[in-house]
């Protein structure tokens, strides 16, 4: 094995790193600060060493449990700051990730900007953030995190002092010594609410001012003004699977929290627009369209006579705080004192803010035009509406299953649905799609589960009549098996009034049922679970019926969490990759638009890693210009903290998106066939090896409950939903989020790796893997994933872990097999990418992880010893707040949870 390359340090976490020494040594004391200083330096010195995590750290020993809290904080703050400074430095972009640079490879391949422009036409690219409960750090830390990147960028600009008049560098050491001094866990769990209120936080601060700035550049650097094609979705307060919390009311507080953060924003810029047009009808020609608009506002005021853009400006504030006042149920903060309608419509907002512009533009040499202030808005108003983000729907499939049934057998349609083989069942919800009438009568009482499920859909018909058919136009629906699946949903959504059918009998909806494919078996079902969907009847008219080309596109999602979890990363990888190439044709052969909705969770475990590669290696016609990705926890604060943060992750998810449908990726059709053949091979061997150690050792489960802090991350105040399905400890009802989160704080990463050492190792053709990891787009970003997986585990320390375990033999026989397929699995990637040591390719990586183990090591080295005394009894508060606050800290240095 090669030397690994010496750590040249950031000069950022240089700095930050003695401002963090700084503001412990003045407000944890000179004797902390010691302490701190001299296990650092420890770690350090024996990360030089073969096996850092096995041998015990006296250094740690001499720390009482006061010290050890204000040690982990410490060290925690250390790992948020490197990753801000890494963050600022650039080490997450990637080459050709920005829209300019996939331009340029694709006219090198023969594509005109002109056809890439057209291509948007019909795209539709979308991040939906969703609530899942990764993000083990609060809202107000990493609001000081995003203050100190802000003072940095005056920094980096030769400024000593803020526009406050503070000098820079002691701003940012007072932001360092805020953070030192703010609670970093949470004393309460979240609430539904707070879920909405921290995701709306990132929708209002870096969503709205963000995209319009990006389409700007777009439109230049493609000559021509693209439509709104990248919009912004949401789960939070529509997903209710498994959350007991999620009802009507979190819905209505979702849409109600989307429009005041909308539609605030939109008065704001109309006020600073007011404020600067001064034009005056003495100097100017006014057009007539904007003397209506002027003289239809109300505003009389004699100073603002000749001033018609004003005028017109104060009647479209005018309309606009009334919509707030409608869609809020509140005036804004800056109410208008003239008395005009609402809008009905985000369009009809658009078309008077378009009535301005153009006649701005019209005039002199277009100086005026919209490419300022008013452009942004008009692009803002364009892309979010009145809602924000799109709001999806989601329910497991086995709720729907009950409450159809339910209202099946209360209308006195069948008694029994349950007991219905799937062709009967198909029958009989065909037939009930073919009209209008409801089953539930008007004072029917319903069980708890009915009840709430049908509350939910009203609440839905009422946002939709409120904000219209862009604001909620998916439901999903988890555990999708069947085609009966989509259509309980239909009729479902019938009972609200959401499918309608026509006296010709067509039907329309405003909403489309999803289906979600999650276990390994769901995915290799899911074509002819869509190739019979789209011949039944109700589902066939509902497309015929669109009156778009929108209307025509139908959603597939396809889980990455489950998948692993049931099959491990290489088959739930493949199978993902399959599932997404089977169901291509199927689509064409349907005459329907796909776009494929990726569940991707913010470890590789869950579909982690580069969304950007991810995309580029996306089977060819799968993409189609269309795409949605889940965005959770710890991934929406890394890739959307800031406006610069966001901006090149959201030009990195475009890019990849033109790349995936209009470049030339292809693969020779032989060379396509042998691949496929082998990473079948490769997958079946994979999954054989995880399924014999998860599900087919006996007791398994007691090893990962008892090796792993699960039991402990249960108790983080991290989310509003429960981390299983049910009670008990079986791996099958646990969530997936806890089961990777897990493994990671122990250091195993087991969900991201086992069983791929033994597929590499049976395999025979090395040099056919070395071509594939060398040719292959799909096969290299799987590669890349597991890498920084393996290259964040650490056996020695899970050895320790392991030794949580009671029954000693049974923990070293599991383990053993553990570490045992870990050195097959480095051996085997290092051979197939032809490396000498790992992430000898990706040196930035290489050294932000080589700069943080030093860091970690002794955090879990401290969890470990608190979790053995939290298990034998000891009751003593700051014990279980030390667990809480190592797991933080861990998750932290890490970048991700689960």
């Amino acid at each position: 094995m090669a030397d690994l390359p010496p750590i040249s340090q950031n000069p950022d976490i240089r700095f930050l790193g003695r401002v963090l020494g700084d503001v412990i040594r003045a407000y944890g004391g000179e004797a902390l600060y010691d302490q701190t200083e001299a296990i650092r330096r420890a770690s350090v010195d024996r990360h030089r060493s073969a096996r850092p995590g096995a041998a015990a750290v006296p250094e740690l020993e001499a720390l009482d449990l006061d010290g050890t809290l204000d040690f982990v904080r410490g060290f925690m703050l250390f790992s948020l700051l490197a990753n801000l400074a890494e963050d600022r430095q650039g080490v997450a972009r990637e080459q050709g990730a920005t829209v300019a640079e996939a331009l340029e490879a694709l006219e090198a391949q023969g594509v005109s900007r002109a056809s890439v422009a057209e291509m948007l036409e019909s795209a539709a690219i979308v991040p939906v953030l969703t609530a899942h409960p990764t993000e083990v750090r609060r809202k107000s830390v990493i609001d000081h995190k995003n203050r100190i990147a802000a003072l940095m960028r005056l920094r980096d600009a030769g400024e000593r002092v803020t526009p406050q008049g503070d000098e820079v560098e002691n701003a940012i050491r007072r932001q360092v010594a805020l953070l030192w001094q703010t609670r970093p866990l949470r004393e309460r769990r979240l609430f539904v609410a707070d879920e909405i209120d921290n995701a709306r936080a990132y929708m209002r601060d870096v969503f709205l001012p963000a995209l319009p700035l990006l389409y700007a550049r777009w439109d230049k650097e493609l000559g021509v003004r693209i439509p709104s094609f990248l919009t912004l979705g949401s789960w939070i307060g529509g997903d209710r699977d498994g959350n007991p919390y999620v009802n009507a009311d979190t819905m209505r507080l979702a849409f109600k929290g989307g429009a005041e953060a909308a539609l605030g924003y939109y008065l704001d810029m109309l006020h600073a627009l007011g404020a600067e047009l001064s034009v005056s009808s003495k100097y100017s020609d006014v057009p007539d369209s904007v003397l209506a608009l002027a003289e239809a506002s109300g505003d009389e005021a004699p100073s603002r006579e000749d001033e018609p853009y004003r005028r017109a400006v104060s009647g479209v504030y005018a309309r606009l705080s009334a919509t707030h006042e409608k869609l809020v149920g509140a005036p804004p903060s800056r109410p208008s004192t003239l008395a005009a309608d609402a809008y009905a419509t985000p369009a009809e907002l658009r078309a008077d803010l378009a009535i301005i512009a153009n006649a701005l533009a019209a005039g002199g040499d277009g100086a005026l035009s919209s490419g300022g202030a008013l452009g942004r808005l008009i692009r803002t108003v364009e892309t979010f509406g009145f809602h924000l983000a799109t709001l999806d729907m989601r329910q497991d499939s086995g709720v729907h299953e009950r409450v159809v049934g339910e209202l099946l057998a209360q209308a006195g349609v069948t008694p029994d649905y349950a007991a219905l083989d799937e062709q009967a069942r198909i029958d009989l919800l065909v037939e009930e799609l073919a009209h209008n009438r409801p089953l539930a009568a008007a004072n029917a009482t319903h069980s708890e589960e009915a009840a709430k499920e049908l509350d939910i859909l009203r609440a839905a018909a009422d946002m939709l009549a409120a904000f219209g058919p862009s604001a909620m136009d998916n439901y999903v629906i988890s555990h999708g098996e069947t085609a009966s699946d989509l259509l309980e949903v239909y009729v479902l959504l019938k009972e609200a009034g959401l499918w309608h059918v026509d006296a010709d009998g067509t039907p329309s909806s405003p909403m489309r049922a999803v289906p979600l494919f999650e276990t390994v078996a769901d995915l290799e079902n899911a074509p002819d679970v869509m190739r019979t969907a789209f011949q039944l009847p109700p589902i066939k008219k509902l497309f015929a019926g669109a009156d778009d080309s929108a209307g025509s596109v139908q959603e597939v999602m396809i889980g990455y969490s489950d998948s692993n979890k049931d099959g491990g990363y290489m088959t739930s990888t493949w199978q993902l990759n399959l599932a997404s190439r089977a169901l291509a044709p199927v689509f064409e052969e349907a005459g329907h638009g796909m776009r494929l909705f990726h569940g991707r969770g913010g470890a590789v475990g869950r579909g982690g890693g580069s969304a950007f590669h991810a995309i580029r290696a996306q089977p060819r016609g799968t993409v189609q210009g269309r795409i949605r990705i889940t965005e959770q926890g710890e991934v929406i604060a890394a890739k959307y903290g800031t406006v610069d943060n966001a901006a090149v992750a959201l030009e990195a998810m475009v890019s990849a998106t033109m790349l995936a449908t209009m470049g030339d990726r292809s693969v020779a059709m032989d060379d396509r066939a042998r691949y496929s053949a082998a990473m079948q091979t490769l997958s079946d061997a994979a999954f054989k090896a995880y399924r014999d150690l998860v599900y087919g050792t006996p007791n398994f489960a007691d090893f990962f409950f008892q090796a792993t802090p699960i039991a402990e991350i249960s108790t983080l105040k991290i989310g509003s939903r429960p981390a299983s399905r049910k009670k008990g400890q079986r791996i099958e009802d646990l969530r997936a989020i806890p089961w990777v989160f897990s493994w990671a704080q122990a250091r195993i990463m087991l969900p991201g790796w086992y069983g791929v050492g033994t597929a590499f190792s049976q395999f025979e053709d090395k040099a056919l893997l070395r071509e594939m990891a060398a040719e292959w787009p799909f096969f290299r970003a799987m590669l890349a994933n597991m890498e920084q997986v393996l290259a964040k585990s650490d056996m020695a320390l899970a050895q320790r872990y392991a030794g949580l375990v009671q029954d000693r033999d049974f923990a070293e026989t599991i383990f053993g097999r553990i570490e045992s397929e870990w050195q097959r699995t480095h051996d085997g990637l290092l051979d197939a990418k032809g490396e000498s040591y790992l992430l000898e390719g990706n040196p930035s990586l290489l050294e932000s992880i080589r700069l943080r183990l030093p860091y970690i090591e002794p955090l879990n080295q401290l969890q470990i010893e608190l979790m053995k005394r939290h298990r034998a009894g000891e009751d003593d508060p700051r014990i279980s707040e030390g667990i809480q606050l190592t797991i933080n800290a861990i998750a932290t240095a890490l970048r991700n949870s689960g």
